[in-house]
């Protein structure tokens, strides 16, 4: 009986043990920044928070560089391509023989942004003569965007000194789509070192947030519309509770704007208006016809007696 209750708690925690392995191979991996955890910049974890947007989706580029060559490249956000290439940010594939090349792992990222106002990647990377094509993009972009890197990828074989392959994702801002544009700009491989390939694309996630700011005219004008709102709702409260107005008598002051009105319409009347109201009478000429019969007897107390 012992022999069997410890065979059977031996059974269950082999169950329980490959349970914990099978639910950590199935938990999904994320971007995990280069260098130690707890030195991990505040600035590249935030960026990585707002390319999680971007996680759910895959994105795919077809590629020939000449007739001879045909790539597949497909790429995710901070999420695993294939669960069979351990850590595969960003893959090629080769469509003649389908081999898959991993170009960048997300076990070994670096991300970083910049605005219209200020270029901030590490200046290292703008200043490096071997990175040319980015050196010339450092300079050039006249946008706010984020610069992810995955490291580690598949070794070069008969280029670049054998060195891992490297990919920089360059997201430009675009409030008009979340993400778009997956393009291939460059592969630098004809280096002895710091080889690279070099792809853009589109997305609202890289846009800095809308100024939503008041203006000092917006502010004024909220402030006037509120004390005329205080006024005309608590004037017709005090009219109609108070004093016991009915009708229009209940809007305050009622006689007193009443009367602006009549006086700003007769002011515009005044200023607006070319003809004069009260024109005198043209002049006309008085005939003897119009004059009537005079009276024989109205002179006659003048005369002596």
């Amino acid at each position: 009986m012992f022999q069997s209750r410890c065979c059977t708690c031996t059974a269950l925690l082999v169950l329980a043990a490959l349970a914990m392995v099978a639910k950590a191979d199935q938990e999904e991996k994320h971007c995990d920044l280069v260098g130690d955890t707890a030195k991990e910049s505040k600035r590249e974890q935030a960026l990585l928070k707002k390319l999680e947007a971007l996680s759910v989706q895959r994105f795919e580029k077809n590629v020939s560089p000449n007739a001879e060559e045909n790539y597949t490249y497909v790429f995710k956000v901070c999420r695993e391509v294939n669960s069979s290439l351990p850590q595969s940010g960003l893959v090629q594939i080769n469509e003649k023989d389908q081999k898959r090349t991993v170009v960048g792992r997300i076990n070994e990222t670096q991300v970083f942004s910049g605005s219209k106002t200020s270029l901030n990647p590490p200046l290292h990377l703008c200043q490096s003569p071997a990175l040319l094509t980015f050196t010339l993009l450092c300079f050039s972009l006249a946008g706010d965007w984020i610069m992810l890197i995955y490291k580690g990828g598949d070794s070069y074989g008969s280029h670049c000194s054998g060195e891992k392959r490297k990919a920089m994702i360059m997201i430009s801002c675009n409030r008009k789509t979340l993400a778009n544009g997956f393009t291939l700009l460059s592969e630098e491989r004809e280096k002895e070192q710091e080889c690279l390939y070099l792809f853009e694309m589109d997305s609202s996630v890289a846009c800095p947030p809308e100024d939503s700011h008041l203006s000092i005219g917006s502010i004024l004008l909220i402030t006037f519309a509120s004390l005329v709102a205080v006024y005309i709702i608590g004037g017709f409260l005090y009219q109609r509770l108070v004093v016991g107005a009915k009708g229009m008598e209940q809007f305050p002051h009622f006689t007193f704007w009443q009367d602006l009105g009549n006086l700003m319409a007769d002011g515009c009347d005044f200023v607006c208006r070319s003809k004069p109201q009260n024109a005198p009478a043209a002049y006309r000429g008085v005939g003897d016809d119009q004059l009537g019969e005079e009276s024989e007897e109205r002179d006659d107390h003048l005369l002596p007696m």
